[in-house]
């Protein structure tokens, strides 16, 4: 004889969708955009170029070359992603901050953070 085996129905249990719900889907859209989240590494630097809804930053450092026991001069850019909030009191030639994100483009992978000083303070 062969056996039936009883099918067990499981419930799902729904939430409620409420007042609290509705506020934290509106938290995740600002205006058009959604909103970015921050991870990983943090860079400060001067911004050389800008863009509409991105910027590159470029800042120096120092490697090691193992070969000749010295330090050697590098420079890297990087571009990021430039908020609309912030588009307006950034400009070329200013020190900001920005901190990695999850990849928004083939070459964005950064978000600024803040502003630090003006052209003219740094100089």
């Amino acid at each position: 004889m062969a056996e039936k085996r009883k099918k067990t129905e499981r419930k799902v249990k729904e939430k409620p969708k409420g007042k609290a719900d509705e506020a934290s889907a509106k938290e995740k859209i600002v205006g058009a955009e959604r909103k970015v989240g921050t991870r990983g590494r943090v860079f400060e630097g001067i911004v050389i170029k800008k863009f509409p809804k991105r910027l590159t930053i470029e800042f120096g450092r120092m490697i090691y070359v193992r070969k000749y026991e010295r330090y050697a001069k590098s420079k890297t850019k990087i571009h990021a992603r430039l908020p609309e909030n912030m588009e307006k009191e950034i400009n070329i030639g200013d020190l900001i901050q920005v901190q990695e994100c999850r990849p928004l483009s083939k070459i964005i992978h950064f978000i600024v953070i803040k502003k630090i000083k003006d052209k003219e303070e740094i100089k």
